[in-house]
């Protein structure tokens, strides 16, 4: 449970007394970021792809992944009137034009938007370049995928191995100490990697909403840039980072004196329960000078067979058919909000906009086309 505390622990005090005396949050924003991954590949070490489904096995699993995912969260609405928004989070190491297509007409749907996941391994700065872009634009114009401004295809990112600017000690799973330079040039707007402790690759900086930069020469993992708050200014080299809830939980304790960590993660052994989202709100991730918009943003492996039933299961039909009633009993009003959504409504609080949030999900970046069919 402590493993890896010496790293983030002085940040999450700070947080923690950062956050006391705050005013109960009004809007609660609910994110699922998915690591999405059909075939259940791995990445050998000379850069060769290994393991897991053929074509036809991965269409499978995903068929009947959104079947059981539709059944899931039927009846589930949120203030807006929307059904709980997912995020799929899509390895482009593991691209197959079938599956996308058919993730993509799941969130055509009105089931949630797909983005960016990689898995790389000892690369450079020039070939996460041209992987990202191609990436890209075959997911904008082949699939109708990724959220728009002024034209221009966008996208929310989460580093496959949480290794985020080569931030692993043993320098695995990356490669590219400025990675969110590389990030930023191809059309990144959102990183969601973080939290991922209790991986030694969890940054300092806990239940934040801020700006990354990449790293000085000789270290590891993105810096701190500042925090995104109300009237501020956007950091002109960074990129904005919205980071799920880390921190401990007492009520669903290991024993009488030792808490289980909570960190955001949704499988079958942790599912979705109101005590854990007492304590998620609790964490109070928001936009410096906007408390009362709360930010919940999750993460899970949702084919992976330790997470399916934690999202797909009872227990998350149980969570979803109670979800906004038990937000209105906590004086809350409740949105399901995809990646891009949650970007935009960041965007407009520190642009200093208020009032109803979901007023804003299109703020800056427009949805994708597939959406609009």
């Amino acid at each position: 449970m402590l493993r890896g505390f010496d790293r983030w622990g002085w940040g999450y005090v700070q947080q923690r007394l950062r956050v006391l005396g705050l005013p109960a949050p009004a809007h609660v924003m609910f994110c699922m970021a998915d690591h999405f991954e059909p075939f259940g590949r791995t990445i050998g070490r000379d850069g060769t792809m290994g393991g897991g489904l053929d074509g036809d096995a991965a269409m499978r699993r995903v068929i009947a992944w959104c079947k059981a995912y539709r059944h899931a969260v039927a009846g589930a609405r949120d203030d807006d009137g929307l059904p709980p928004r997912h995020t799929f989070f899509y390895p482009w190491d593991e691209y197959d034009p079938r599956v996308v297509d058919v993730v993509g007409q799941f969130c055509a749907q009105g089931f949630g938007e797909a983005e960016v996941h990689l898995h790389h391994r000892a690369d450079t700065a020039a070939g996460l370049r041209a992987r990202l872009a191609q990436c890209r634009e075959t997911f904008a114009h082949e699939h109708g995928l990724l959220g728009r401004r002024s034209d221009r295809p966008g996208y929310a990112f989460v580093h496959g191995n949480w290794a985020l600017c080569n931030s692993r000690p043993d320098g695995d799973w990356c490669g590219v100490a400025q990675e969110l330079a590389v990030l930023r040039e191809t059309g990144c707007y959102l990183d969601c990697t973080f939290p991922s402790a209790p991986s030694p690759t969890q940054p300092r900086v806990v239940n934040r909403i801020y700006y990354g930069e990449d790293p000085v020469a000789g270290r590891c993992g993105h810096r701190f840039a500042g925090p995104v708050r109300v009237g501020g200014a956007p950091v002109a080299d960074g990129v904005l980072m919205v980071q799920g809830p880390l921190g401990f939980s007492w009520r669903e304790r290991h024993a009488w004196w030792r808490p289980r960590l909570e960190n955001g993660e949704v499988t079958t052994q942790h599912p979705l329960t109101f005590a854990r989202l007492r304590d998620w709100c609790r964490l109070h991730v928001h936009v410096a000078g906007r408390p009362d918009w709360l930010f919940v943003k999750l993460h899970t492996h949702g084919l992976d067979r330790l997470s399916q039933e934690g999202v797909t299961g009872d227990s998350a039909r149980e969570f979803h058919g109670s979800l906004r009633a038990w937000c209105h009993a906590s004086g809350m009003q409740l949105h399901y909000v995809a990646a891009r959504e949650m970007y935009n409504i960041v965007k407009a609080a520190e642009a200093g906009e208020g009032g109803n949030p979901a007023a804003w999900r299109d703020h800056v970046y427009a949805p994708p086309p597939i959406l609009a069919h």
